[in-house]
């Protein structure tokens, strides 16, 4: 494989900036650009760090750094690795970068370094797309879901699955094929169990998906209500400032406001909208039809309402529209401004929506209300972190059609079918079983997942 080498720092000002090299070449690619203040570049020893002179190749001198080398197999990616580490500077590492490829080495893809890592088996496909995750991580409940997916967690439960698959059909494909051999004829009821227990194995790891998507991307959330009933107060408190303008007139929020946030160890993703109300103004009216139509997109809604006063028809009216069926499943209501006391008008809400909750938004303590009514919805309480945890819809895809395929199985077997019939379905299951680790994936999959790596990594 071609020597391949890229900055793996960001392209900004900083303490350093790291230039991996990566390859049969990079021992000598290292060489030709880094002179050491002592042995050799050849004769250093994997997992060994020389200090020296950075040059351009053409006898200038760029920089001083550190250079840190790994022989293969014991690297990152299974190659031999070279990086050298300079000041941190767009320039410099631009300059550094550029001699490297000079010096024999070709610009690294996006995700092309753990790309390799995959293909000389130094991680499996879930256990690259948990590097990715580690990366892209906003809170600390997303990270300890990307670090069970890089140590294996995801790959070793499907493995498990995939390997008793695997029993299975060679049991039966010994019994078929070679019914003159004394084989040990395969029970039918035994195997019915056997996939019974591997369908129910999928199906757990299935339902961690939900989950798993929403502590890696966060929860798209809409806050929606009348004019004043505290919805800017409400969004400033969970951002933990001054995010939307926040006065006692009505009306003051005309668009849609947008932040993301960390609630504990959850990141919504907060839409403060227009108040939901009839009104003849034009503008406001334009804002009160964008809020609503944001509702239908929304993962979560929390809607909020004026404790300290009676329902009016405006919170009929929105009442009324949180109750269609397209947006009813995931709504938060929240009954709002209790510092000024809560009638009892507002008792009807309780078991009208998931779940409802009264605070004041001007006390800090109410966003560990929200943060515990969330959790309640979305059963996060109920997630192992350090589990075996579906990230994206490439995995979804693959485990739920290789249930699927099981459930199929099961199914002809139950009908009476032979064990040819059988067979040809397992078979299947194992096919995307397979897919989802890497160990049978087609290059468009490889590809389609480094794609969405950046370059460095």
């Amino acid at each position: 494989m071609v020597t391949a080498a890229a900055i793996s720092t960001p392209r900004a000002a900083g303490g350093i900036a790291v230039i991996r090299i990566s390859g049969d070449g990079a021992i000598k690619c290292a060489e030709k650009v880094f002179k050491p203040y002592g042995k050799a570049v050849s004769e250093m020893e994997g997992y060994t760090c020389a200090y020296g002179i950075i040059g351009d190749g053409c006898g200038g001198k760029l920089d001083d750094g550190i250079l840190t080398v790994f022989r293969a197999p014991h690297s990152y990616t299974g190659e031999d690795v070279c990086e050298i580490s300079c000041h941190g500077g767009v320039f410099v590492a631009d300059s550094v970068l550029q001699a490297v490829l000079a010096s024999g080495a070709v610009p690294a893809q996006a995700g092309e370094f753990t790309k390799r890592a995959f293909l000389n088996g130094k991680l499996s496909l879930t256990q690259a797309e948990g590097v990715m995750d580690i990366i892209s991580a906003e809170g600390k409940a997303a990270h300890k879901c990307a670090v069970s997916l890089r140590d294996g967690k995801l790959f070793k439960s499907i493995k498990s699955v995939s390997d008793r698959l695997q029993t299975l059909l060679g049991s039966c494909a010994a019994w078929v094929d070679y019914p003159e051999e004394d084989i040990a004829e395969v029970s039918e009821a035994a195997m019915a169990a056997e996939l019974s227990e591997l369908s129910g194995e999928l199906s757990n790891i299935l339902e961690t998906y939900n989950s798993g998507i929403i502590l890696k991307n966060g929860i798209d959330t809409c806050i929606v209500g009348k004019p004043n009933v505290g919805k800017s107060t409400l969004m400033n408190l969970l951002s933990g400032c001054e995010r939307s303008i926040v006065t006692d007139i009505a009306g003051t929020t005309r668009d849609i406001v947008e932040e993301s946030v960390r609630l504990g160890d959850i990141t919504l993703r907060l839409a403060d909208t227009a108040g939901i109300h009839s009104t003849k103004d034009v503008v406001e009216n334009f804002g009160v039809r964008k809020a609503v139509e944001r509702l239908g997109g929304a993962s979560l809604i929390i809607a909020v309402f004026d404790g300290s006063c009676p329902p009016d028809t405006d919170d009929q009216r929105l009442i009324e529209l949180l109750s269609q069926a397209d947006v009813s499943e995931k709504i938060l209501a929240v009954i709002n401004k209790s510092d000024k006391g809560t009638t009892e008008d507002w008792q009807f809400m309780e078991g009208r929506f998931l779940k409802t909750v009264t605070i004041s938004a001007n006390d800090g303590n109410s966003a560990a209300i929200i943060e515990a009514a969330v959790r309640e919805i979305f059963l996060l309480d109920n997630v192992d972190l350090n589990g075996a945890v579906i990230s994206n819809e490439r995995q979804r895809v693959a485990c739920y059609n290789a249930l699927s395929e099981i459930n199929a199985a099961l199914e002809t077997l139950n009908l009476g079918y032979t064990l040819d019939a059988v067979n040809v379905v397992l078979d299947n299951a194992l096919n995307y079983l397979l897919e989802l680790t890497g160990e049978r994936a087609t290059e468009n999959v490889v590809n389609e997942v480094f794609s969405h790596f950046c370059v460095g990594k």
